[in-house]
């Protein structure tokens, strides 16, 4: 099957080509040319209208939609929440597991592997593991009693056994980190940092034996303080001193204010900023009950019931986009690559996801010039 879509506007990585065509075969995209005529031998033809053709976007911290979550631990529950992410424009997307017992992760690995193994096109490109070791005085929503520091054992059997884990959040200044980061990294899964109280020697200690990325930069991190008399650089500002350290952004316009959205994106720019959802269960569906009990809905954001922390959005992917441009008056290509390029570098997915070049996944999102998401492509199949 092989479909043009023609008279669009296209971002590729050298930029906007206005009246271009992207042929899609099968499931790839053949070609991207800077003309709409038709070409021969096409099966389908779609005139975009002049809309905006960018890339699929790619979700790094999610933990379910559709009514269902990930802690559920079965494939039912991992299929329905990739797939009503799909419908909002989220075509990869690395399951997230909050703080979790062990017979809980192994659960959630076994589900991931099935699906991946089962499901040929399937969205879900591993398994990201937000905990359970943190800083107690950041739990945030993260269940308290579950929340414990790194056990070696426990760690190593989840990577040895499991192939799917991709990512792992851990608090740095917990005993056991350092060693955790430096045997993630060299089995080649991304260690993050996150719902931490580490200051400058702890995030730099950590950057030294591995971590390489911040989990929901500004959330469950504290910033510039005092101790006492004293002040102190933050997690944030430990952050921002370390160039290459990448960051992730809940883009709902509620997480994070638009002011600080703009700050990340000067202080830390397109090539090391992602644009996440976070979003629990509730999100893309009718409900209003989240998986955790502990959790409620209101003005549209999850939150503890007693109201002491946000628990996680209700966003989707194209409302990641819309904020960055419309609150926080970032350019559409720029916005767009943080929630597509930039997740696939730092997951290592970037030879076939988050661009639209020639041989990679025909995985394309069509905007209106008033960004609101009209088509959904996935390995070149219109959802």
């Amino acid at each position: 099957m092989i479909t043009q879509i023609y008279n669009a506007t296209i971002l590729t990585p050298q930029g906007w080509v206005k009246g271009g065509s992207v042929i899609i075969d099968d499931k790839r995209i053949a070609e991207v040319t800077k003309s709409c005529h038709l070409v021969a031998g096409v099966d389908e033809t779609v005139d975009a209208g002049g809309c905006f053709l960018v890339p699929g976007g790619i979700e790094l911290h999610c933990h379910g939609g559709g009514g269902n979550d990930f802690m559920e631990g079965t494939p039912h529950a991992f299929r329905t929440a990739a797939a009503a992410h799909l419908k909002h424009g989220t075509t990869a997307i690395f399951a997230t597991l909050s703080s979790s017992t062990l017979p809980m992760m192994e659960a959630a690995c076994e589900a991931c592997q099935t699906v991946i193994d089962e499901d040929e096109d399937t969205t879900i490109m591993g398994l990201h593991l937000e905990g359970p070791y943190f800083n107690p005085r950041k739990a945030g929503a993260q269940d308290p009693t579950i929340i414990r520091v790194p056990d070696t054992k426990e760690y190593r059997h989840i990577v040895e056994d499991y192939d799917c884990v991709r990512r792992w959040d851990v608090a740095p200044e917990l005993p056991g980190a350092i060693g955790m980061g430096r045997y993630l990294s060299d089995k080649g899964i991304i260690a993050a940092i996150g719902h931490t109280a580490a200051e400058y020697p702890d995030v730099k200690a950590a950057y030294d034996a591995g971590y390489s990325h911040a989990t929901h930069f500004y959330n469950g991190m504290p910033g510039f303080h005092n101790v006492r008399e004293y002040k102190h650089a933050g997690t944030v500002e430990s952050v921002y001193l370390l160039r290459d350290m990448s960051v992730e952004i809940i883009c709902d316009g509620i997480h994070v204010p638009s002011t600080l959205l703009k700050l990340v994106y000067l202080m830390k720019g397109v090539e090391r900023t992602a644009l996440v959802t976070d979003a629990l269960a509730v999100s893309c569906s009718n409900s209003d009950r989240a998986f955790d009990p502990r959790v409620i809905i209101e003005d549209g954001v999850c939150k503890l019931s007693d109201r002491s922390a946000l628990a996680g959005s209700i966003a989707t992917m194209d409302r990641l986009i819309r904020t960055m441009v419309q609150q926080a008056d970032v350019p559409l290509a720029d916005a767009v690559r943080m929630a597509s390029e930039t997740p696939a570098r730092i997951m290592g997915i970037y030879d076939r996801k988050g661009s639209i070049q020639r041989g990679k996944d025909a995985d394309l999102l069509l905007f209106t010039p008033e960004l609101d998401l009209q088509d959904v492509y996935s390995m070149g199949h219109l959802v």
